[in-house]
């Protein structure tokens, strides 16, 4: 679970890949006001309800074959993508048991990607564009991960045994979180990368972070400088 705030890891759990992602909302941290942004493998309207009734707001894809009536139905505009903004009621015996009270549906078109989205919130207060936007960002957690692959070696596993994974995918968590919270204490422009890899080469210096980055930065302007002088003779001799 992924903080938008920071753009920094809230909650984990590691599992089985035979556990269905809708049951890991058992698990999750419910904190009232807070927005759970979700893709449509977790679609389940008991758990949903969960969050609902503990004071949380939820922003998940809706899946086709889910049966609902329009109870009331709201303008939208059309130039932003919006294509309808509803509230309704589920009709399934299943669901209408499950999710006791009504939902807001929004379908909107992605342009860009030339798709329609169909979300399911229990948020009626905000724009229908707010909704959109926030499911936008669901994607950040993607590119969490793809960092995660290409920066921390979790693309292959030292080893095989459930132990050895775990503390492989574990130790990167941690190690995305000191970087991040070295970045922030820092208050460095540097990207993450940039970071890791800096701490990586000098893992074994005994100085502090902030003589470090202070020595990385003197290096680095001096480089500058002599690239530049370098440039400013090249272009005096032609």
């Amino acid at each position: 679970m992924l903080s938008l705030q920071g753009k920094l890891p809230a909650w984990a759990a590691i599992t089985e890949s035979s556990l269905p992602d809708m049951k890991i909302l058992d698990q999750i941290p419910i904190l009232p006001g807070a927005y759970y942004v979700m893709d449509r493998g977790y679609l389940d309207f008991v758990r949903l309800f969960r969050i609902h009734s503990s004071g949380g707001l939820f922003v998940v894809r809706n899946k086709h074959h889910v049966r609902f009536r329009v109870l009331t139905s709201r303008p939208v505009d059309k130039n932003l993508g919006l294509r309808c903004d509803q509230s309704i009621q589920l009709t399934s015996n299943w669901s209408r048991k499950s999710y006791l009270q009504p939902l807001r549906r929004i379908r909107l078109y992605d342009a860009e990607k030339q798709l329609t989205l169909v979300l399911l919130s229990n948020q009626f207060e905000v724009p229908a564009a707010v909704i959109g936007e926030l499911y936008r960002h669901r994607w950040q957690v993607e590119l969490f991960f793809k960092w995660i692959k290409q920066h921390l070696r979790v693309r292959s596993f030292y080893g095989r045994t459930d132990n050895a994974v775990r503390c492989q995918i574990w130790s990167a968590i941690c190690a995305y979180l000191m970087v991040a919270i070295m970045k922030k204490r820092l208050m460095s422009s540097k990207s993450l990368n940039e970071i890791l890899q800096i701490v990586s080469v000098n893992i074994f210096e005994q100085v502090s972070l902030e003589q470090l980055f202070a020595t990385t930065q003197t290096t680095g302007l001096q480089e500058t400088h002599k690239d530049e002088n370098h440039n400013l003779l090249l272009f005096k001799d032609l």
